[in-house]
């Protein structure tokens, strides 16, 4: 190997092109860019297939574990970097492939979706491990590689101090990226204007190092891409072009992007209908479902005078219950001015929706509601709201999605059932839909239903449930009745769909019979730090596709055996880092979420302080290398696991500190902290393994990178999509203490 150190020696030394600028300086500038292009392509091809493949906890996983395997792998491969004659070109040459492929990437998820799958279908597991697979593996192997290549180019004398260097300087890059991301690119452009910044990037770079060891394909060919993609951004909307391309046969009326979603408005005949991330939420013409949100609710309270709607498509909801007080458009004449409403007693909305683009796009495409003024629009997380606010309600209706995420199980824990409730007068109504029904009931359908209606009755006294299009639970202290339709009657509306003949058939005793064997005295709770809920909803949309969850599982688990079987004792604790690393930043992340809301600015605070901290521990562990020891990565290993398992109770203890208002900033730092800390500990166990277990450059950060990725994959598939619902923060991390705890014993046992 040695006879090949001149040659990138010669690199460094002899490339000097640039008085005053190293190569050594370029660099660092490039695997920066290449932190910078990996960041925020990850997030937008996360959030492309999201949206093509569908946005539950699985397909997230799977998404951000193929990205980790596919990266770790890249890097293994990155073991023959060392037989390359011309490193540095190659480097240059990679730089400006990944500066134009993701551009690409976007364009054939949106265009070709519908030529893979019949629009409208449901994309299985085993599917969406293959597009996953096959959509990221060009940009993940090349990218891997490079951080490999990189780590070589760093150290022509072999030293093992450039493998921390190249992973601090590639986090720096995430940082700047996370920054740019959160804060500037995602509230000015879309998904192809967020990618032109890392594109014009990396050629800028790559025309620099082609420049430098006087390569004038490599500086031709940097010049003419820029060229070319200059022009294209400025003569093509490319953004709207794909969008159109992806809505074939539809009119595209809007389109734009918040931190949020993803919002596409499109039209068909006389119908206007509404995506948010490819998923439609709201259609004109078809009040059926707006009725049946709405009507079973408000058919309770018919006197509600204060209503709460969480969600709700768009005001569409909103502008439904104001018939109640006669103030809809069925009650006043054809001619009535927009603002005139009957003299009668009037209903206040509070319409709360997270997505300010939404409400936007609601107001421009959708018909005003007459006497908007009732209804008072609230730009804020739901549930923060709820916790937060001091009003009081008659009737509260959620109209949130599925629990199909971790996210989305807050507004289905018993303790938003129960901050509801605080919100609720005396015998006030509060209204949930969970699950589609069409005659039959199915064991993992019941089996939403038990947990449902179980963790209702720990806050409600009555809980009724209706099987409508989808089951509407209605849940009060007060009396609920089955008597809609004469409700209905009684106060005079004329519904399209919810007539007595349909109403009948809905609520004929043989289908609310079968609701009610559902219920299980014994069905689990659903809390919000024991989402079980999100874990039962998965399994109950897996049914679809006759998945072999069993042997699903127990292939992981022999990937990750062999894995830790065939590992030496530091790439096992690189692994075991690299999962709790993945792990616990999920647990803290969904503490965060369950305490503040889903806030964006706030949440992408707790990322960027995580980054930070990565970048803090690698800094600091590379500059003491020399004081390294297994003793001292043990220590960090059985650092982690002492985090890990401090977590559950530190969490605890600050969701009821953050109830006091004096305590809410302290409360919002300490998760700052806790994220920066654990990112810290996970960050020094980069450079002082790959000092401990250090051959040679290339085979070393193959190695390390290939065991920090792998672990994070693991993380990132397991964690929020079955271990935390399965089992709730407390056994997981748990679980992630034990596995820390023994990579630490195994360190200190057996000696490199």
């Amino acid at each position: 190997m040695a006879a090949e150190l001149p040659e990138f020696r010669q690199a460094e030394e002899g490339c000097m092109a640039w008085q005053g600028i190293s190569v050594r300086a370029v660099l660092w500038l490039a695997i920066s860019g290449l932190g910078v292009s990996a960041f925020l392509t990850q997030v937008v091809l996360l959030r492309e297939l999201m949206a093509a493949l569908g946005g539950n906890e699985l397909v997230l996983g799977i998404v951000l574990g193929s990205w980790m395997l596919l990266t770790g792998l890249g890097a293994s491969a990155g073991r023959v970097a060392q037989r390359l004659r011309q490193p540095l070109a190659g480097l240059a040459w990679a730089q400006m492939v990944l500066a134009v492929l993701p551009l690409g990437q976007i364009w054939i998820i949106r265009a070709c979706r519908d030529w893979v799958f019949p629009r409208g279908a449901e994309v299985g597991p085993a599917e969406t491990v293959l597009v996953g697979l096959t959509i990221l593996a060009p940009y993940c192997l090349l990218a891997g590689f490079l951080l490999t290549l990189t780590c070589r180019l760093l150290a022509p004398d072999e030293r093992p101090e450039s493998i921390g260097q190249v992973y601090f300087l590639d986090v720096l890059g995430d940082i700047a990226g996370g920054l740019l991301f959160s804060f500037v690119l995602v509230w000015l452009w879309g998904h192809f204007g967020t990618l032109y910044l890392p594109a014009f990037l990396n050629l800028l770079l790559a025309g620099a190092l082609g420049y430098l060891v006087r390569s004038r394909p490599v500086m031709a060919m940097a010049g003419l891409l820029t060229a070319v993609l200059a022009l294209g951004a400025a003569t093509v909307d490319w953004e709207l072009a794909s969008t159109r391309r992806q809505f074939a046969g539809q009119e595209v009326l809007f389109q734009g992007q918040s931190p949020y979603n993803r919002v596409v408005i499109t039209r068909l005949g006389e119908q206007v209908t509404f995506y948010a991330n490819g998923t439609p939420l709201f259609s004109t013409g078809d009040p059926a479902a707006i009725e049946q949100k709405v009507h079973f609710a408000m058919a309770q309270r018919p006197q509600a005078r204060r209503v709460l709607v969480l969600g709700g498509g768009l005001s569409a909801a909103a502008g439904e219950v104001l018939r109640w007080a006669g103030l809809g458009p069925d009650q006043l004449p054809p001619d009535a001015p927009p603002g005139q409403s009957p003299p009668t007693e009037s209903i206040q909305v509070d319409y709360v929706e997270l997505d300010p683009l939404l409400v936007s796009a609601g107001q421009q495409w959708i018909p005003p509601t007459r006497n908007a003024s009732a209804i008072r629009v609230v730009t804020a997380d739901g549930r923060l709201w709820v916790r937060s606010s001091s009003e009081r309600y008659d009737v509260v209706l959620a109209d949130v999605p599925d629990p199909v995420s971790i996210q989305w199980n807050r507004f289905y824990s018993r303790e938003f059932f129960l901050e509801v409730k605080q919100r609720l007068t005396a015998d006030g109504v509060f209204s949930l839909a969970c699950a589609s029904y069409e005659n039959y009931l199915s064991p993992e359908l019941a089996d939403l239903v038990a947990i449902v209606h179980r963790t209702l009755r720990e806050a409600f006294q009555n809980v009724l449930m209706i099987p409508a299009d989808r089951i509407i639970f209605l849940a009060s202290d007060g009396p609920l009745t089955t008597q809609i339709a004469e409700r209905i009657a009684q106060h005079g509306l004329k519904t399209h769909s919810m007539r007595p003949g349909h109403l009948a058939g809905i609520l004929a005793e043989d289908r609310l019979v079968a609701l009610q064997r559902a219920i299980r005295p014994d069905a689990p709770i659903n809390r919000d730090f024991f989402p079980i809920l999100a874990y039962r909803h998965l399994r109950y949309w897996m049914r679809q596709f006759q998945v072999r969850w069993g042997v699903f599982l127990a292939a992981l688990a022999v990937l990750g055996l062999w894995c830790l079987w065939r590992a030496r004792p530091v790439t096992v604790a690189v692994f075991s880092a690299g999962l709790a690393g993945a792990l616990l930043h999920v647990v803290l992340l969904l503490g965060f979420q369950v305490v503040f809301g889903c806030v964006y600015h706030r949440v992408g605070l707790m990322v960027t302080a995580f980054m930070a901290g990565l970048a803090v521990g690698a800094a600091w562990m590379n500059r003491r290398l020399g004081r390294g020891s297994g003793g001292a990565l043990a220590g960090v290993v059985g650092a982690l696991a002492a985090f890990a398992a401090l977590l559950p109770a530190v969490l605890a203890g600050l969701d009821q500190a953050s109830r006091w208002p004096g305590l809410n900033l302290i409360c919002q730092v300490a998760f700052l902290t806790l994220a920066f800390g654990l990112a810290v500990l996970v960050g020094m166990v980069f450079p002082l393994a790959a000092k401990m277990a250090f051959e040679q450059v290339s085979i070393t950060a193959g190695r390390i990178y290939t065991a920090d990725y792998l672990g994070a994959a693991f993380g990132a598939l397991l964690g929020s999509s079955l271990l935390i619902p399965l089992w709730g923060i407390g056994p997981v991390c748990g679980l992630t203490a034990a596995l820390n705890l023994a990579a630490a014993g195994i360190l200190l046992m057996r000696k490199m």
